[in-house]
């Protein structure tokens, strides 16, 4: 379902995520990405995911959605394992056709998937807990020094947020014509690809005229508002690092020093 997809979404609320400086989410969350590649040992991958388990759970988000955002990768975590099972050469411990199934491409592909999970788990993580606008402001303060250099920092924070913010929009109205189409005897679960395919114009020309509708109506709306850039604007509200930040970093430091020590203890 269309509806399970939650890129994007915002929950607010009063947890010590959502109190942290957008700023400091984004680089623990590039850190911690980093991490998943860089101490790829058993150890390793229990610390990081007790760690996404624990932030999940104190985030104050359902748990479900966590899951949702899991759901539409399923078939890719499936794939991806299978071909590890099968492809991986060892000891083998199932014989099907022309298959042969190891002990190491059972452990290979099972990490692979976690670290795959792991990633979307702590993207889930920021969205989830940074409003649109917030996630605006950190990407532009981080980016500020490349503006020497000549990148649009504000500009481009702002089209990567608003493009974030959106998919879940144009979700909710590719799900809305499905269903407003199937209501008049629209079939896109039955024929050969070709057919299915050409089942799905119907869909994408109201969703391209809907989304430039939207992409108009934001243009005016922003002029409107005397949006001219990042030159000389102000904001309402400041970015601060407080003493969660501080500890979060703090905490961060101590997860990776005690994964690199069971790595190089080969745990």
């Amino acid at each position: 379902m269309l509806t399970d997809i939650t890129i994007g979404q915002f929950f607010p609320g009063t947890s010590a995520l959502h109190r942290m400086d957008p700023r400091a989410k984004l680089l623990l969350l590039l850190v911690l990405m980093a991490a998943i590649f860089v101490f790829d040992t058993p150890g390793g991958y229990a610390a990081l995911t007790v760690l996404a388990v624990a932030l999940a759970v104190s985030s104050g988000v359902p748990l479900s959605m966590y899951l949702k955002s899991l759901k539409p990768l399923w078939w890719i975590l499936a794939f991806t394992f299978l071909i590890h099972l099968c492809a991986t050469p060892g000891e083998v411990f199932f014989h099907f056709w022309i298959f042969d199934m190891t002990k190491e491409g059972l452990t290979r592909g099972f990490f692979l998937c976690l670290r795959l999970a792991l990633l979307i788990l702590f993207s889930s993580l920021l969205t989830f807990t940074t409003s649109p606008l917030s996630l605006t402001d950190g990407m532009e303060r981080l980016l500020r020094p490349l503006k020497a250099v000549g990148v649009p920092a504000h500009e481009l924070a702002m089209m990567m947020t608003i493009a974030l913010r959106f998919v879940p929009t144009l979700i909710e109205e590719t799900d809305t014509i499905m269903k407003a189409q199937q209501s008049r005897g629209a079939d896109f679960s039955t024929g050969n690809a070709l057919k299915r395919v050409r089942h799905l114009i119907p869909i994408l020309v109201p969703l391209f005229i809907s989304s430039f509708r939207r992409a108009d109506e934001l243009a005016t709306a922003m002029e409107a508002r005397c949006y001219r850039g990042g030159e000389g604007r102000t904001r309402m509200k400041e970015l601060h690092v407080s003493g969660v930040d501080y500890a979060a970093a703090g905490a961060t430091a101590f997860l990776l020093a005690v994964m690199g020590a069971m790595k190089a203890a080969g745990i």
